[in-house]
């Protein structure tokens, strides 16, 4: 079998190029918020998290709501006869019609114990995108609304991503939200925290702009 002879360097440029096809594709291929620009990447990054908080946002309240109804269903059937029992269904179902409990029933059929455990992960989710929200509008350090290059540079490093700046926009913006995705997906702010505090460490600031952005979207 014969063994491959390229050098390093050689396979580097092959990375490289592969790299920045794909980059090129994706800028091609991208639904419009993420085909982005220089100037667009901050806007199409801080709306990409804001889609996702509304999302949580909903989620988190449906949980909240079918939490509360199933837990008050439970407690009065505790409480009531059992041959009382069938009358306080059509009942309460009157009386929670705002709450639509036959939802709450479809989509948790584990009843309380699913409703309990959705809640709990719409609020770690909830609490991740909002948390990288904020990552996002600090490190726009000059509050302009656009990520220069050094500001590009220096999120994804603190994120352990490695930075080129001869690589598309389109593809920087793909590791932001790919490092999103997976902090969501594995309900932990750990990553961004810690890159927080790294970008902190060079001097970023949550400034007054950043703090009136954030209570808009978490309000």
């Amino acid at each position: 079998m014969r063994r491959s002879t390229r050098s390093p360097s050689c396979v580097a440029r092959k990375t490289q190029q592969t790299l920045v096809l794909l980059a090129v594709c994706w800028g091609i291929g991208a639904p419009g918020n993420l085909g982005a620009q220089s100037e667009d990447v901050f806007r199409a990054f801080t709306a990409y998290i804001k889609q996702q908080i509304e999302a949580d946002k909903r989620t988190f309240l449906d949980a909240q709501t079918c939490t509360e109804w199933f837990y008050k269903r439970h407690r009065q059937e505790q409480r009531l006869p059992q041959a009382d029992r069938a009358s306080l269904r059509s009942l309460d179902f009157i009386q929670h019609r705002a709450l639509q409990p036959s939802e709450c029933q479809i989509r948790y059929p584990q009843g309380l114990e699913g409703a309990r455990e959705d809640f709990s992960r719409s609020q770690s989710s909830l609490s991740v995108s909002l948390t990288f929200y904020r990552f996002a509008l600090v490190g726009d350090r000059n509050d302009d609304e656009r990520y220069s290059g050094a500001e590009l540079r220096d999120m994804l490093e603190s994120l352990h991503v490695p930075f080129n700046s001869l690589l598309p926009q389109a593809l920087h913006l793909v590791a932001l939200t790919t490092k999103f995705d997976a902090a969501r997906g594995g309900s932990s702010a750990e990553s961004v925290m810690n890159g927080m505090g790294t970008l902190y460490e060079k001097g970023y600031r949550l400034t007054r702009q950043d703090l009136t952005a954030f209570r808009r979207i978490a309000g």
